[in-house]
């Protein structure tokens, strides 16, 4: 028994936002779709109270919406919201890549490297999951080189509104193709140590979401 530790609160609660992110931006759970903490909550095998604390935490997020006593309801793809948060991590990931790449390691640019063949392959398989991991983490990188929790946290905060179209995007064998291939210039400018060429196109692979944002295709209704 001196083994047993209590599971931490914050775990769970990870587990349930993570749970139920990742329901929103694969569409399982559709744009307008009513949510309730208590079926979420025995879907997940979870109590009710870090399901709320996950809720909670993805209404700011621009995921969910609610009304008290009403409703509390998946938000829809509004092109203008996806927009304008694409463009707010656009800017964090050029001011990472500006103050990362003259810190970058030799193991630095192999994780980069690594991630973009993991990229490619699951793109080339149809797994639009791990295509999204692996393209966090060659960005993570310079996120974490750059050592500015200001950039970490705001990337974070606003990414997840617009991993609906990410998912859509990267569903796509063209766009998935282009974005590897962004990614190997990307990798070619870290590695020489082109500080502006990294930025430059750190700011084109990001403006893709913005543009993308724009298809009057995208909207979705609740």
């Amino acid at each position: 028994m001196r083994t047993l530790r209590p599971v931490r609160r914050t775990l769970l609660r990870e587990t349930a936002y993570e749970a139920i992110r990742d329901a929103i931006v694969r569409g399982e759970i559709p744009p307008g779709t009513p949510v309730r903490d208590a079926d979420l909550a025995e879907r997940l095998g979870l109590s009710r109270a870090p399901v709320r604390e996950a809720l909670s935490r993805l209404s700011g997020e621009g995921l969910v919406e609610s009304k008290p006593q009403s409703y509390t309801r998946v938000t829809r793809l509004v092109p203008r919201d996806v927009r304008d948060a694409a463009a707010v991590v656009r800017a964090m990931h050029e001011l990472a890549a500006r103050t990362a790449v003259p810190r970058l390691t030799d193991a630095d640019l192999a994780a980069m490297r690594e991630a973009n063949d993991a990229f490619r392959d699951a793109a080339r398989r149809g797994d639009v999951a791990e295509a999204l991991r692996a393209d966090d983490r060659l960005h993570d990188v310079l996120v974490i080189a750059c050592d500015n929790c200001a950039v970490a946290a705001t990337v974070e905060r606003y990414t997840p509104l617009i991993r609906r179209l990410e998912w859509r995007q990267f569903g796509t064998a063209s766009a998935a193709h282009g974005s590897a291939e962004l990614h190997d210039r990307l990798i070619e400018a870290c590695a020489a140590r082109d500080t502006d060429a990294a930025v430059r196109i750190t700011a084109e692979i990001w403006r893709a979401l913005e543009d993308l944002a724009d298809d009057p295709s995208e909207e979705c209704s609740a």
